[in-house]
């Protein structure tokens, strides 16, 4: 492998949720280049059944930070990015791209040294953080970024705060997640 694709790849591997935020704004600089790379994300058909709101009020952060049950780090961040995607007759079958888009917008952020975390709108509370955007009933919203630098060094590796559980590191061995041809052919 290149040295150019392992700095690449080393830099995917890096990305970490950051829940906790410094008091420090994001550039609009920086948040137009994330936002640039969310405009260039691929979906299935070149739909782009998206659209966003970029949230920096507090007080609507606030309230965002109550959609979901681990939301609660859209409170303390510099500014929330909300994922709001087109329904077809009801049927929200944008599941993939709003995936696609999301990790594009945290990888972009990851470049610029700026963290992120996803929260997820639960279903019977949409209804009330789409009020907050005032946003279109034809719209689903089930992903909320919140954005901004790390707190300090340990947020980006260890996110849980004073008096919560940490979040386990690290990840599966490739050989319990890997299958060759059909399942139960492990790699090895």
């Amino acid at each position: 492998m290149s040295d150019e694709a392992a700095a690449r790849i080393a830099f995917l591997r890096s990305l970490r949720a950051v829940r906790r935020f410094a008091d420090r704004p994001v550039p609009d600089a920086v948040l137009a280049d994330v936002l640039e790379v969310a405009r260039w994300t691929g979906s299935a058909k070149n739909r782009q059944p998206w659209e966003l709101v970029v949230v920096r009020e507090r007080e609507s952060l606030q309230a965002l930070s109550t959609a979901g049950d681990f939301a609660g780090h859209l409170a303390g961040a510099p500014l929330g990015i909300a994922l709001l995607m087109a329904s077809e007759g009801g049927v929200r079958t944008t599941a993939v791209d709003e995936g696609r888009l999301a990790q594009n917008l945290m990888l972009a952020a990851w470049a610029h040294g700026v963290g992120t975390c996803v929260a997820t709108v639960w279903s019977e509370r949409e209804a009330a953080a789409k009020a907050v955007l005032a946003a279109p009933d034809d719209r689903t919203l089930r992903t909320i970024l919140s954005v901004g630098y790390p707190e300090d060094e340990a947020a980006r590796f260890l996110s849980a705060g004073p008096g919560r559980a940490a979040i386990p590191l690290g990840r599966k061995p490739l050989d319990e997640l890997v299958h060759v041809e059909r399942y139960g052919n492990r790699q090895r």
